[in-house]
């Protein structure tokens, strides 16, 4: 036995692998992967910056990476790599469990490297613009995940075009992720504060919008996300007056949280270039998932009719969803994965930007292909026991989203043509999807189309004959070809639909003055501006119509009925020497002497040189057998 032992120690040394510790081995892998969320004032529940931090967590840190839940990056690895990739490797994975199982040596203090430095307060500087909303929203202790979408004003004159924007969550505990849309029809505001606290409820918002929009960007927010700068020459455009509307996935954390968001802008002088656009592979209609289903499957594809390059990339569905795979069938047949996501978690989703763009030639297609779990073995099923789920804009419904940014390469606007094409593949799909008449009526009517532009929305409205926006954008277009009974029509059917639509309101009024019936049009101005307090070419309609009435009726001999829309016009522009001056006449034609010499007085304060307003004082004092005070 003896001799047995010696022959193996003479036949080689015994390899000693060397000890694993958190100066040498542990600390470089928090540093990088897991400080960013776990630190003082970020949203992870505790920091893991030094020794002490990371052993006290430590088997709990060891059971959560081996099984990938952390840190929270959910596509596979392929070979198109991602910009800001979390994930660590087998070898990490496996040192971390060395460490533990070997006791958690701290190690010596010249192998620490040095402790990560973050930016205090705004990533990129000081912005050129900061958004805040008026007041703060609070958050209810407790129950279900919450949903809001809190809208901000851009407020500056002129177009400014925006290189990068951080979005601060204002209380980073609670706040889950949060993306912005850009809603330059301010499509949302009138829901706003309907329910006594700033913004709306909403999981998934739409947001009417130009079907050209150039400004298709991921502008997207989750914890120890870094700010993004655009391309150069991809800078997008803001007007005064857009509305950004910030839509946010809150968490009760057992006791009234305060959240107060902020979006900072930086701005650049040079307007975009390039201008991307954002592709939906979808297909929702096809949700219809059983209780107990573990592999119900959606896909849909779409064939490029130009080349593009793809910039990024992001998956969307609700709880049941399992796996999702992303990827394209180039022309010869050769396949590219775009993203694998094996084990996906709503909690965790992202946009995810490649480090380098992926060029697609014409005639390359993507596709989509979403698995959902049903069943009481996934446990993010929010149904106990499962029942049939289909798909919708609910948190219980479910989704099946792979959004592409692509950046078309050729001559000219090349984003109209991929519109088109992907439109049109969707109505082959399903002849009643109302989303494609709707968007193509929109491509249509720019390209000049206009037979084919009203086709659509009529087969729009067909399909969703009280859906106010359809028959809003279909009232518009038939009074532009001069058919107003039915435009007439068409509003009266969206006002039936949603009675607090202001667009439906605003237009309806514009048709009743064109027509030379203001009482009818100015009860339909008023209801919009009260829908809509900001809304200034609704109001300064409403003034025209009013002033024009008013005058009318004062020639007619109705001083009464003319003095009311006076007063109302005083009220709407309350620093017009002249609407004053038009109420003083109206009340001193019906004997109303002492308010009509106020109302005179407060035009000469507006205006001093207002002629009319001084003369007219002058003889209403003199009525009232008083001396003249001004000269």
């Amino acid at each position: 036995m003896n001799l047995r032992l010696a022959a193996c120690i003479m036949a080689g040394p015994l390899l000693i692998a060397d000890p694993v510790t958190f100066n040498k081995d542990i600390a470089p892998i928090m540093f990088k992967n897991c400080a960013s969320c776990h630190r003082p004032g970020e949203s992870a529940p505790f920091s893991l910056l030094s020794y002490d931090d990371v052993k006290k967590h430590a088997r709990q840190i060891a059971t959560v990476t081996k099984i990938r839940y952390m840190p929270p990056w959910l596509p596979d690895p392929g070979p198109a790599r991602f910009a800001d990739e979390r994930r660590l490797s087998d070898d990490q994975i496996h040192l971390i469990q060395r460490w533990v199982e070997d006791g958690a040596v701290e190690g010596r203090a010249a192998d620490l490297p040095p402790v990560p430095k973050f930016t205090a307060g705004w990533q990129l500087g000081e912005p050129d613009l900061v958004l805040t909303l008026p007041k703060i929203y609070t958050l209810r202790p407790d129950g279900p995940n919450v949903y809001r979408n809190f809208i901000f004003s851009f407020p500056l004159a002129g177009t400014r075009y925006v290189r990068a924007l951080e979005i601060r969550p204002g209380n980073r505990r609670v706040v889950h992720h949060a993306n912005l849309l850009i809603d330059r029809k301010r499509t949302s505001r009138w829901r706003d504060g309907r329910d006594g606290q700033p913004g709306f409820a909403g999981m998934d918002l739409k947001i009417e919008a130009s079907l050209n929009d150039p400004e298709s960007h991921f502008l997207f927010w989750k914890p120890g996300s870094a700010v993004t700068r655009e391309p150069d020459g991809m800078a997008f455009a803001l007007e005064q007056g857009t509305d950004l509307v910030l839509n946010m996935h809150l968490q009760p954390s057992g006791k009234p949280e305060a959240i107060e968001p902020s979006l900072g802008l930086y701005f650049t002088k040079e307007g975009p270039r390039l201008r991307p656009l954002l592709v939906q592979l979808e297909n929702d209609g096809a949700l219809d998932i059983p209780p107990g289903d573990t592999d119900f499957t959606v896909s849909d594809d779409f064939t490029l009719p130009v080349d593009v390059d793809v910039l990024g990339v992001y998956p969307h569905a609700h709880y049941l969803g399992k796996d999702v795979e992303g990827t394209a069938t180039l022309p010869n047949g050769d396949r590219k994965p775009l993203i694998h996501i094996r084990h996906w978690d709503l909690n965790w989703q992202a946009v995810y930007r490649y480090r380098e763009p992926l060029f697609l030639p014409k005639g390359a297609a993507i596709s989509m292909r979403w698995v959902y779990d049903n069943s009481s073995g996934n446990p993010a099923n929010p149904n106990h026991p499962p029942k049939r789920v289909t798909g919708g804009d609910q948190a219980t419904d479910e989704m099946g989203h792979l959004w592409l940014q692509l950046l078309p390469r050729g001559p000219g606007d090349q984003r109209t043509v991929i519109q088109e094409a992907l439109m049109r593949k969707r109505l082959r799909r399903d002849a009643n999807d109302f989303t494609a008449h709707f968007n193509l009526g929109g491509i249509l009517e720019a390209k000049g189309d206009r037979d084919g532009a009203l086709r659509e929305w009529r087969e729009a409205v067909r399909i969703r004959p009280r859906d106010e926006v359809a028959l809003n954008t279909l009232g518009v277009f038939l009074q532009l070809e001069d058919k107003s009974d039915e435009a007439e029509a068409r509003y009266r059917s969206a006002l039936d639909a949603r009675p607090d639509y202001p667009d439906a309101h605003y237009n309806l009024a514009n048709l009743l003055l064109a027509r030379e019936k203001p009482d009818e049009a100015i009860p339909h101005l008023r209801e919009a501006i009260r829908l809509q307090p900001d809304d200034a070419k609704a109001r300064t309609v409403l003034e025209e119509a009013l002033e024009t009435r008013a005058h009318q009726l004062a020639k007619s001999g109705k001083v009464k009925e003319a003095g009311a829309d006076f007063r109302e016009l005083a009220g709407l522009k309350p620093d017009d020497s002249d609407a004053w001056t038009n109420l003083g006449v109206a009340l001193a034609m019906q004997g109303e002497l002492a308010e009509a010499k106020t109302v005179f007085e407060r035009a000469m304060q507006l205006n001093p040189g207002n002629t009319t307003a001084r003369k007219n004082l002058d003889r209403v004092r003199d009525l009232l057998g008083r001396p003249s005070a001004i000269r």
